[in-house]
């Protein structure tokens, strides 16, 4: 049996037939590319709340350690920041805890965000 590519319809069957092969190794190229893309973005934001916790952090230790830090008691505590951009972190905690003139300030997510805890430990000068 002889195919004839002469005619239209033949000639348009073999063009969608053709299309449809490329769009799929399109579709199998682009699929390893997109899953990466949002393995990327998951990425990138945990490291952003991870930056932000450390720059609060930091600040915040560095007030402590300039005597603010004389003023809490020994103990583990709960510890309020004012910085606006702890708005922008995942649900968690700052946590405070002083031994003598040493200081632990944390910060930890509430939920497993791939950020894990903050910490700075400083003398109370």
């Amino acid at each position: 049996m002889k195919i004839h590519l002469s005619s239209r319809k033949s000639r348009q069957g073999i063009l969608m037939v053709d299309l449809a092969i490329a769009l799929s190794l399109l579709a199998v190229a682009m699929t390893p590319i997109a899953v990466s893309f949002a393995h990327e973005t998951r990425l990138m934001r945990s490291e952003y709340h991870r930056t932000v916790a450390m720059e609060i952090v930091d600040g915040e230790a560095e007030i402590l350690a300039a005597g603010a830090g004389r003023d809490y008691p020994d103990g583990a505590q709960d510890y309020a920041v004012h910085a606006r951009a702890a708005a922008g972190l995942p649900e968690g905690k700052f946590r405070l805890n002083k031994s003598g003139n040493r200081l632990r300030l944390e910060w930890k997510a509430d939920q497993a965000a791939g950020i894990g805890t903050v910490a700075r430990e400083v003398t109370i000068k």
